[in-house]
This record gives structure tokens, C-alpha cells and sequence, in this order.
């Protein structure tokens, strides 16, 4: 009897051996053909363009805080033919010498096919966003000057998608130099009584 049960114990842990072995393959061959798919198609990053910025506020008060509000145009397109792009969040946001001066503005997640663009236009914004000093500083000459130095950031996460094959996700990061004319409104077009559209057709660096 005891014989009996010791060759069903065993039976038992053959069995599960075997079970997890096979699990374990598939998900190496899943891995392997991944990898594969991966290194045939050589996926490559998006690419970013800030195509505009209107300016409806930026005024810099004492002590040291800034209120501005822009609605910039980014278009971003994928180069892709078989590989599609999950943007699963985007946050954008303006910066002024590494120092974020406004508020993070969420993008809609969205799909984006092969070699389709996507444009969007959001809003960022901030009201009277503490300025470090001599950021302060610099950004009063550059004002004094008539011109703003500013870089437009968007981060956030991607998926890309082969085939029935999704990846995980992956962060990206684009950064957009706007050189904004602010000192001369007739470098841009009038919106309304106050705001003023400035193109700025800028190419951005996009690191995934």
C-alpha cells in the first residue's frame, strides 16, 4: 500500500513538472517571436513638429511670479508602415530654462496608425507660478528684448503595436523649442482683441 501512494505522489509532481515546463517554453517561444517581429520591422520613434503658438497672457510680476496661457499646435506623425502607436497619456507643458512654468495638460489617449499624423491643440497654462530668481531675471531681459526662449515638453507613456503583437509601455519624452517674437504682434496674426498666433513650424527631439 505504501508503495502505491509514494508512485502516485511521484505521478503527481511528474505532472506538474511537465505542466510547467511547457508553460515556460511557451512563453520563450512568445518572447523569441516577439524579438523577431521586432528586429525584422525596426520600429521607429514618432516624430514631433510644434507648428504653432497662440498667446493669450504672459505677463511676468514681482516678485518673481509669472501668468501666462498659450494654445500650441503639435502634430506628430507616425514613419511606420506596419508598426501602430498607442500614446496611452501625454502630458504637455511649457518650460522656461528647466524650470516648468506651467500647469501639465493631458492629451486624450489615442491610436495612431501607420504613417498617420495626429494633431492636437492644447491649452497650457499657469497663473502666477513662482519664478526662481535669477530665471526672473533672465526672462525680464529676454521680454525687454521683445523675445521669449521657451521649450514646450511633452511626456508620458507608449505601447507599439505588430501585427496582434502589443508591447509594453515604454515612456517618451519630446521637447519642442518655441522662440516666441512677443515683443512684435505683427509677427504673428491677431486672434481676437488680445491674443496673437505665431507660427513656429519647429522641429522637436523625441527620445523613447
Amino acid at each position: 500500500m505504501s508503495k502505491d501512494c509514494g508512485n502516485h505522489g511521484g505521478g503527481k509532481e511528474a505532472a506538474v513538472r511537465r505542466l510547467c515546463g511547457a508553460i515556460i517554453a511557451f512563453i520563450i517561444i512568445v518572447l523569441i517571436t516577439i524579438f523577431l517581429v521586432w528586429v525584422i520591422l525596426r520600429p521607429t520613434k514618432p516624430r514631433f513638429v510644434l507648428q504653432d503658438a497662440t498667446v493669450f497672457a504672459f505677463n511676468l510680476s514681482q516678485p518673481n511670479l509669472l501668468t501666462s496661457n498659450f494654445q500650441i499646435t503639435i502634430a506628430s506623425r507616425n514613419p511606420n508602415s506596419k508598426i501602430g502607436i498607442y500614446y496611452d497619456r501625454l502630458h504637455v507643458y511649457a518650460t522656461y530654462r528647466n524650470q516648468q512654468i506651467t500647469l501639465r495638460t493631458a492629451i486624450p489617449p489615442t491610436y495612431q496608425g501607420h504613417k498617420e499624423d495626429n494633431v492636437w491643440s492644447p491649452f497650457v497654462y499657469g497663473t502666477a507660478v513662482p519664478i526662481a530668481p535669477y530665471n526672473s531675471v533672465a526672462l525680464g531681459d529676454e521680454q525687454g528684448r521683445g523675445f521669449v526662449d521657451l521649450m514646450i515638453r511633452a511626456d508620458g507613456r507608449v505601447r507599439w503595436k505588430v501585427g496582434t503583437l502589443i508591447t509594453g509601455k515604454y515612456h517618451i519624452h519630446v521637447r519642442c523649442p518655441a522662440y516666441i517674437n512677443l515683443g512684435n504682434k505683427a509677427a504673428g496674426v491677431l486672434v481676437g482683441d488680445n491674443a496673437v498666433k505665431y507660427t513656429l513650424i519647429t522641429k522637436c527631439s523625441v527620445n523613447v
